[in-house]
């Protein structure tokens, strides 16, 4: 009688195989937490540094944004030509030039400058950064290495967050521009990690095989445009962190901001605890199912949030912690196989051109959500739910169009 060999731990825990990436790994993580330090605080920052009102600190950051958008077309071609790890490299070292712009910042055409270059470069990152992980992943291991690297992200933007909140205690803006330093010092800290990072696929996963096509050919491709629309449902669900919990929470249920701080600790406990466990457990599933429970899994959140504006006030708190469970379940769900087809549907002689379109949805959503959802807010606090929801649902039959060709499972895509 012979007895069944148990699974490896890393395999048991969904974890990719992350020999020889060290490097590449810590570059995620430093990117992370040095973007967690100063999120919260660049208006605060700049406030305090110049004698700008609020109002002109507020526009100027907003038309630096705005300025911004065009960034992931004109990385998509450097990538094709140069590769994925070229243009992270640069991409980061220009996200420390410009934080580094900050402490010599205080007229608004300068705040307009160093925010730029910062956004270009943080947008040039998450462009490339799909393709670090066509280096990094061998076959079969795709979908956990994007579980992974959102694990990064949470961890390292939690972490980040917390320090730069600890700090802040103390108030001043001295520690205000320690933390422009320190993030500056991360930026540089994670393009040399990836300068010296020597992945064993480079040469295949980054050679030209075709001379690319511009943009019209993507243009063209109808199946990656649908699932580009549909990315934008759930851009405007992960605003609701930064954008609309905290507003909702003290305009629409008249409750503590604070209430807002222990959900945003539970997204990242929950997301970096289980995402790579939950990626594991739907292996071997067809990618745009996947997608489409989390989904639906955002819509039954946002209705949650929606119904606890009429609830009874010993409700809310209970409801507040369900609703965010649900929420932080669909992101565990449906991130690494919506960024794993955001790379199989992509044609490979100009993929970066692909990539580039499919974060010009996050551009666009990142840049009208504060907008929509404050505005929605503002004629009822169910409103902004109610249009989340109904968003999250329309998508779900453009997911079933996208899967009615045959699909590999998440996990075995090339």
């Amino acid at each position: 009688m012979t007895t069944a060999t148990p699974l490896p731990l890393r395999d048991r825990l969904g974890l990719p195989d992350t020999a020889g990436r060290a490097r590449l790994i810590g570059a995620h993580l430093v990117d992370s937490l040095g973007t967690g330090l100063i999120l919260a605080f660049v208006l605060v920052y700049f406030t305090h540094t110049t004698n700008l009102p609020l109002a002109a600190v507020g526009a100027a950051v907003s038309t630096a944004r705005l300025l911004a958008l065009p960034t992931a077309l004109a990385v998509g071609p450097l990538i094709d030509r140069q590769g994925a790890r070229v243009v992270a490299v640069g991409a980061n070292a220009l996200s420390a030039l410009a934080y580094c712009g900050f402490l010599l910042t205080h007229q608004a055409w300068q705040i307009v400058l160093v925010c730029l270059l910062a956004q270009i470069g943080h947008v040039g990152y998450w462009t490339a950064s799909t393709g670090l992980v066509l280096l990094a992943s061998p076959k079969g291991e795709r979908t956990r290495w994007f579980a992974l690297v959102q694990t990064l992200r949470n961890t390292g933007m939690g972490l980040g967050g917390a320090l730069g909140a600890v700090l802040m205690t103390g108030g001043g803006t001295g520690v205000l521009r320690l933390l422009v330093v320190l993030n500056a010092a991360s930026y540089l800290l994670a393009s040399i990690l990836l300068a010296t990072w020597r992945p064993a696929a480079a040469p295949a996963r980054e050679a030209r095989t075709a001379e690319p096509g511009g943009y019209w050919e993507v243009l063209r491709d109808r199946r990656y445009l649908l699932l580009v629309a549909v990315n934008l449902s759930f851009v405007f669900a992960s605003m609701i962190l930064s954008m609309l919990l905290a507003a909702y929470l003290t305009v629409g249920l008249h409750r503590n901001a604070s209430v807002a701080g222990a959900l945003l600790v539970l997204n990242g406990v929950q997301v970096v605890l289980t995402q790579s466990i939950v990626a594991r457990r739907l292996e071997g599933r067809r990618p745009t199912r996947v997608v489409a429970a989390g989904a639906l899994l955002n819509a039954f959140a946002f209705g949650l949030f929606a119904l606890l504006a009429a609830a009874p006030g010993w409700a809310v708190l209970p409801g507040l912690y369900a609703a965010m469970l649900v929420y932080n379940l669909a992101e565990t769900v449906a991130t690494p196989c919506r960024e794993d087809l955001s790379v199989s549907l992509a044609d490979p002689a100009q993929r970066g051109r692909y990539l580039a379109v499919y974060q010009l949805s996050w551009n666009v959503g990142q840049a009208v959500a504060p907008g929509l959802l404050t505005l929605l807010l503002d004629r009822g606090a169910a409103w902004p739910w109610l249009f989340l929801l109904v968003l999250s649902l329309a998508v779900v039959p453009g997911l079933l169009r996208l899967g009615r060709r045959p699909d590999t499972s998440c996990a075995r895509h090339v």
